[in-house]
């Protein structure tokens, strides 16, 4: 039996220009818009990523305007271990800086816990973190302190406890996937240099993968999406409006023929993410900036 009912459900993180989760987060007016939008597009559920005042504020608007949007939220762990595999940044992070990172993270666990109990009714599920076990992350988490922030959530709250990560990364983390309530799965053909003509059967290929490690869990993807603009290796020409809107269509209707819960990634483009504004991570929304649909 599934814990979480089918329904349409997306990745939101509202930060516009010159905003950033570090900088200052979007007025309750223009969450208040981003949530009319994704409603009215009939979307059931959204994934947030931290319990700061973005997440907050979301919540607050669900509460007050009653609108038919339930969240998943999660922590977004600082790394609590090096990983000197990291392409992104050298890591010689100091034994009190790694320490002072691990209480950050349990402080955060108990502002999740505070965070959902206030708003219990808008909250569909929690998650221990996001992408901290590959050998490319830059914020690392050993997997027995995910299970130990798991086992906190199901101490304290009544809601599904989940964790989200990528496809390749889930035949390590058996003991945590097997106490989890569902397993959340990021899957992305573009990553792994697909094209659209196949991207969709890759995302299957994907689910049974991991539904065959976890056969008794419910699987869902909490990523899953394709962006319109890169500058990375990725296949030439296959980063553009016309294929998102194709692998997207094909996606949702996979997805609601098997009755199987896939967040999209993402709502809206996030230029936060990089000064270059060709750069892939700054263009996976299905909206841009100004909120107006790519197709």
């Amino acid at each position: 039996m599934d814990i979480l009912n089918y329904g349409k459900a997306i990745c939101y993180s509202g930060y516009r220009q010159g905003q950033s989760p570090k900088t200052e987060v979007p007025s309750r007016e223009q969450i208040e818009e981003d949530l009319d939008i994704l409603v009215k597009e009939g979307y059931q559920y959204i994934r947030m990523y931290d319990p700061n005042l973005h997440a907050r504020r979301a919540l607050e608007i669900i509460r007050e305007k009653k609108l038919p949007l339930k969240c998943m939220i999660g922590i977004d762990s600082e790394p609590e271990v090096n990983n000197p595999d990291c392409p992104f940044v050298k890591q010689e992070y100091s034994k009190e800086e790694l320490e002072k990172n691990r209480k950050r993270n349990d402080d955060e666990v108990e502002n999740l816990i505070l965070l959902v109990k206030e708003f219990d009714e808008c909250v569909a599920a929690v998650s221990v973190g996001n992408e901290n076990t590959p050998i490319w992350g830059s914020r690392m988490v050993k997997p027995e302190r995910l299970l130990a922030h798991a086992r906190r959530f199901k101490e304290a709250l009544d809601k599904p406890v989940t964790f989200c990560e990528g496809i390749f990364e889930w035949p390590h983390l058996k003991e945590l996937g097997d106490f989890l309530d569902f397993i959340s799965v990021h899957s992305y053909p573009l990553h792994y240099k697909e094209t659209v003509d196949v991207a969709v059967a890759m995302n299957k290929k994907h689910y049974e993968e991991v539904k065959a490690l976890f056969p008794d869990k419910q699987v869902l993807f909490t990523e899953v999406g394709w962006t319109t603009k890169t500058n990375s290796a990725m296949v030439p020409g296959q980063a553009c409006v016309e294929n998102q809107k194709r692998y997207i269509t094909e996606l949702n209707e996979w997805l609601e023929k098997d009755q199987i819960i896939g967040f999209i990634f993402e709502a809206f483009d996030e230029p936060w993410k990089g000064s270059n504004p060709n750069k892939s991570e700054c263009n996976w929304g299905l909206y841009y900036l100004d909120r107006t649909r790519k197709w």
